[in-house]
């Protein structure tokens, strides 16, 4: 059996969900300084949202992006490969729980 699913589609997956904190932690391909951009856009493609803003600081991306409305961050930590969207705010954590399901779980097959 063959999987026609784009690879793009094959790289993300929730490693957990802390609505308390307002935090999605994700897993994907590891990223380095460099190529968080290219990580990140994809990640956008599969959960369908799209950029606002970019920072950049010494080791950190922030972005601020729009899913369906709710404004939210996209954090990359290139030194430890880390991938995470954060709320602005608690009315925000529908929106995360909404991308988690999106997205399979960590042990499952990876989106």
């Amino acid at each position: 059996m063959t999987d026609s699913t784009p690879l793009s589609e094959h790289l993300f997956a929730v490693r957990e969900l802390d609505l308390a904190h307002g935090h999605l932690l994700l897993s994907g391909p590891d990223f380095d300084f460099d190529s968080f951009s290219d990580i990140a856009e994809q990640l956008l493609v599969c959960i369908d949202a799209r950029v606002i803003e970019k920072e950049l600081n010494a080791d950190l991306h922030v972005w601020i992006i729009d899913f369906e409305g709710s404004r939210l961050l996209l954090k990359g930590e290139h030194y430890a490969s880390a991938l995470w969207i954060e709320a602005l705010s608690s009315a925000d954590n529908e929106a995360l729980a909404f991308i988690a399901t999106l997205l399979p779980r960590q042990s499952g097959q990876l989106c």
